[in-house]
């Protein structure tokens, strides 16, 4: 195994510890482990990406289930059009974008490119909501709103961003359930990593066929971050996740900035 292989799992592990502590974020990295760390294309990442997220997102929702803390009339209907927008993304629009887009100048603006460079955007909303602190009130309400046409409306925006840069999208699903169902924190965190697992891996489905997967190691870094989640969750206990969060959405600022520079300034 070579060396930036390791990396790559250490990484990996890191990203699924990030997302037991905080409940979100750190799903993020995974795009950038594997374009920037392993040197694979961003498409094909983004399709990697979808599968990784998803599956441990899937791994750390069981102990919210345990507890209760999932309301699964919410996940349905959020996810029914976030399921059939990721899809099709992946299955038709992804494939559809030509290689080539348009020049400026003696630049050239490509598929590969376009697809980082909204990443880094999705990165700088993701780290704004983190840095800002700002949460949706814990307080119970003792009576649930479903507005039906905006939590679909919702669902099939983080379905299709997702689809494009394979980000979970929790910084947007969290908020929305909070404010829109008045679903309290702890239960609007354990509903969104089930709604991130599913569209994620629904949206896996569309790439099979589209893209050549190595199984051996899209599986085998999976198993590295579903280990770290578990690690997560458990540390949990013990360090606040809100704490942390502030600080790494500095990080993920960072990074975002990092990949804009790259991929404009640096290419």
């Amino acid at each position: 195994m070579e060396q930036t292989e390791i990396i790559a799992y250490f990484l990996s592990v890191i990203v699924g510890i990030s997302l037991g502590l905080i409940g979100g974020g750190g799903s993020i990295l995974t795009l950038p482990v594997l374009v920037y760390v392993l040197g694979i294309s961003p498409i094909l990442s983004t399709a990697y990406s979808l599968f990784i997220v998803g599956s441990t997102s899937l791994a750390g929702s069981f102990s919210f289930m345990k507890k209760g803390l999932i309301h699964f009339k919410t996940a349905l209907i959020f996810s029914v059009p976030s399921l059939v927008s990721v899809f099709i993304t992946r299955k038709f629009l992804v494939p559809a974008i030509p290689v080539h887009l348009f020049t400026i100048g003696s630049f050239e603006v490509g598929k590969d490119l376009a697809v980082m460079v909204l990443f880094a955007i999705v990165m700088l909303l993701a780290s704004y909501s983190m840095i800002s602190g700002s949460q949706p009130s814990e307080k119970e309400s003792k009576t649930l709103n479903f507005n039906i046409p905006l939590i679909a409306l919702e669902g099939a925006i983080v379905g299709l961003l997702t689809g494009l840069v394979g980000a979970g999208g929790g910084f947007l699903i969290i908020p929305a359930l909070v404010l829109l169902v008045k679903l309290p924190m702890k239960m609007a965190v354990g509903t969104s990593l089930l709604i991130i697992s599913v569209k994620s891996l629904i949206g896996f489905l569309g790439d099979v066929g589209n893209q050549e997967i190595d199984w051996f190691f899209l599986i085998s870094f999976t198993a590295c971050s579903i280990l770290g989640i578990l690690i997560g969750s458990y540390l949990n206990k013990y360090i606040p996740g809100d704490k942390l969060k502030k600080s790494f959405g500095f990080f993920v600022l960072v990074m975002a900035i990092y990949i804009l520079l790259k991929e404009l300034l640096f290419t």
